[in-house]
């Protein structure tokens, strides 16, 4: 297990140094005066650990065949990190996918160091797949952690932040670097704007230490009594609602931080007393709280209560100017229970999500060119009005890609449509995550308002969506819908949509099943497939499905679908096996997966024997990966490659055998565990003769790329491709955006 090199695709071709040793500070990217226009920028990251060596005759499971997955995920957030220090991204998108790994770490350390941090305080020993314990992973996650952290600060200070100022012309300025003019418009902003919603809170034993909310930034003020000499200690929340940075008067483009300004005007707050000092922090809470919902009466209300407990879960982080006094910081970390390796030292901006307000100035020369999905060929007709979505799904089964594609085109349209025709008695949905004002709900209300039978799965224990979903549901359930929320003791993960129609010869059922949700936001920057079809066994599939969903029928059998957490992993495993079998017949056994994490220790060893057996497998998995790739007896056979660019690779394809009698399959699950075993999740195979050929051209691209793929080493290392020549430079996702477009489509691509 080891923190390795990383990147992000659309200039991050980043060729990976040699890394140093642990405890070696991180090499910034060179500034590109020393290396040829083009040529990809060295980047390297300081390991974690060391790679185990794999005994000759070990288990498959044996500890040292697998990478520690919070590390893999952290390696994961190394790359997008490298797509900002990358000098051939925009200027503002690089601003973007710096916050992108700021949040990133966010997450990491609600979710997976609060739930490290669980285990630990509740004495679990349990050893993962690499053969550590939860505490021994807490010193890693620090270890690997901590220089991301240093990284981010100085990428932000030293390279970004002038650059912005250089390029675009943003200039953030510090309150004491202004004239006295401009100091006092800030000044009267302050008073008319800031002062009147501020609410310093005191810490005496009058005052109890105020509740701080997860990942909001504060001031630590230190004061004296001018008379009494005595110090006292008061935390101010920063306002940031309304927006991180004050713009100056008169001057476009320049801007103060609110906290600079605020901690220039303390004397206002706290008159009579003398302001020794005042430094931002910023806290991040623990987002696993522990409730399971095994043996609950309600589900909503159990979700409810988690959503408060979240509120007041313990502090897992504490971020800190580094200029912060060392009693003060001392202070914080008694009253929030935390120790020296929960605090990350900043030098420059605490709170570097305020920074993605930035990218909103009007600059298109420092964007990635517009992208605007296309409506796909055969569906032309049917937004002309020449016939409808059902006609042209009845014609041939038809395969989205998106954001190549149109997600309103094709998604939208055939939930709106199927709202609107008389001829449709019922329509069924999953519904995962979606937006804030979201057309498919507003298309299901009016279905349910059509007098139409409509269900809809609403998991609410979505993470970080719980609320938005609960809200949806109660408006679903108020027009009419039958809403169910998931099923106690599992997640519904799946992406599928059901409409029946009455036709001439009986009931038909239309179906839709996709790798991603149904989001029209996200849907335009996640790579997600979809497939439209009225075959009859998949039909009859979904309709078991939803039977499963919203009754009791746990027993259900599929024909066409694989269906977790009933049979999906036994189906892999059978289609895995099958090729070993293959191979060891005639030499042609093949495997090709794409997925965005790859974690289950079952599917790993299968994947090993398949190795060993000499099947040549490749797998494109965006995420972190526990399987060891290019080890001599064990997975030599196997490679392991990451594609990180402009869109977020979302979605999953899974390819069996050679590419003429190959099976291919999409779908909601990775190979994880908590796909295959915790969640409803949904795999269709795909046989039509254009989507299969499609899929296996996608898959090809992707294999091809050489611009914004990543190549998992066998001792941990990402290493980034480097284009061979001019032709190679385009990247995967520039490739599919061409192809979209026409210019080089071909004619058996449905586009």
């Amino acid at each position: 297990a080891l923190v390795s090199n990383p990147a992000e695709g659309d200039g991050a071709d980043l060729t990976a140094a040699v890394p140093p040793q642990h405890g070696a500070e991180p090499a910034l990217p060179a500034t590109g005066a020393d290396r040829p226009p083009g040529s990809p920028l060295p980047f390297c990251v300081p390991r974690a650990t060391a790679p185990q060596a794999v005994p000759r005759r070990a288990r498959l499971d044996h500890p040292s065949l697998y990478f520690n997955r919070e590390l893999s995920w952290l390696d994961f957030n190394w790359r997008v990190l490298a797509q900002a220090l990358d000098e051939r991204t925009p200027l503002l998108e690089r601003v973007r996918f710096l916050c992108i790994t700021y949040g990133n770490l966010d997450e990491f350390f609600r979710k997976r160091v609060g739930g490290l941090k669980r285990q630990a305080a509740a004495g679990v020993t349990t050893l993962t797949p690499d053969g550590r314990t939860p505490q021994e992973q807490l010193q890693l996650a620090r270890q690997a952690a901590l220089p991301m952290h240093q990284q981010l600060d100085e990428a932000w200070e030293k390279t970004l932040k002038p650059l912005l100022h250089e390029q675009v012309g943003i200039r953030l300025c510090a309150y004491e670097s202004l004239d006295d003019e401009d100091r006092a418009h800030l000044d009267a902003h302050f008073r008319q704007n800031i002062f009147p919603i501020l609410t310093p809170l005191a810490v005496d034993p009058g005052h109890p230490f105020p509740h701080i909310s997860n990942l909001s930034l504060s001031l630590a003020v230190l004061l004296r009594h001018p008379i009494r000499g005595t110090e006292h200690f008061a935390r101010i929340k920063v306002p940031t609602a309304r927006g991180r940075w004050v713009a100056l008067p008169g001057k476009p483009r320049h801007y103060v931080p609110v906290e600079d300004l605020i901690q220039h005007n303390l004397h206002e707050l706290f008159r009579g007393m003398d302001v020794l000092s005042a430094h931002a922090f910023r806290i991040t809470r623990n987002a696993e709280v522990g409730r399971e919902d095994e043996e609950v009466d309600d589900l909503l209300e159990m979700i409810s209560d988690e959503l408060r407990e979240r509120r007041f879960a313990p502090v897992v982080r504490l971020e800190v100017a580094a200029a912060m006094p060392q009693h003060a910081r001392e202070l914080l970390m008694r009253e929030l229970a935390l120790g020296p390796d929960d605090v990350y030292e900043t030098h420059g901006l605490v709170d570097l999500s305020g920074c993605n307000e930035l990218t909103r100035v009007k600059a298109p020369e420092f964007f990635y060119e517009p992208w605007e999905p296309v409506v796909p060929r055969r569906l032309r007709p049917v937004l002309e009005g020449d016939e409808s979505f059902f006609d042209a799904i009845k014609r041939q089964d038809l395969l989205v890609h998106h954001p190549y594609e149109s997600f309103r085109a094709s998604v939208q349209r055939f939930v709106e449509e199927a709202a609107l025709d008389d001829n449709v008695l019922a329509i069924k949905q999953t519904l995962y995550r979606t937006s804030e004002e979201s057309p498919i709900i507003e298309a299901l209300i009016r279905a349910a308002e059509a007098g139409k039978q409509v269900a809809v799965l609403v998991e609410v224990k979505a993470r970080f969506d719980e609320q938005n979903n609960m809200e949806w549901g109660a408006r679903l359930e108020k027009a009419g819908v039958h809403v169910t929320y998931g099923l106690v003791g599992l997640k519904t993960h799946s992406k599928v949509t059901l409409v029946v129609r009455e036709e001439a010869d009986g009931l038909r059922a239309y179906c839709h099943i996709g790798t991603g949700n149904y989001n029209p936001s996200t849907a335009r920057f996640y790579t997600d497939l979809g497939l439209f079809t009225c075959k009859n066994d998949v039909g009859n599939d979904l309709v078991d499905l939803f039977h499963y969903l919203t009754g009791y029928a746990p027993e259900q059998r599929y024909r066409r679908l694989l269906v977790a957490p009933r049979a999906m992993r036994r189906h892999f495993v059978d289609l895995i096996r099958h090729q070993v079998a293959r191979h060891q017949r005639d030499g042609t056994g093949r495997i090709v997966a794409k997925m965005n994490a790859l974690d289950d220790v079952q599917m790993i060893e299968e994947l090993y024997r398949a190795s060993q057996a000499g099947v040549p497998i490749d797998l494109i998995v965006r995420g972190h990966c526990r399987l060891r790739p290019g080890v001599a007896h064990f997975s030599e056979n196997i490679r392991v490659r990451s594609i990180v660019g402009r869109f977020l690779e979302h979605s999953r394809i899974y390819c069996f055998g050679p590419p003429e009698e190959a099976r291919l399959f999409i779908g909601s699950a990775d190979w994880q565990r908590r796909n295959l075993d915790d969640r409803v999740e949904t795999i269709a195979e795909v046989d039509d003769a254009v989507a299969r050929e499609r899929l296996l051209r996608t898959l090809d691209l992707a294999l091809a790329d050489e611009r914004q793929s990543w190549t998992l080493q066998s001792d941990g290392a990402y290493v980034p491709s480097v284009p061979s020549s001019p032709a190679k430079a385009p990247g995967f996702q520039e490739v599919l955006m061409e192809r979209a477009r026409g210019r080089t489509a071909e004619p058996s691509w449905d586009l």
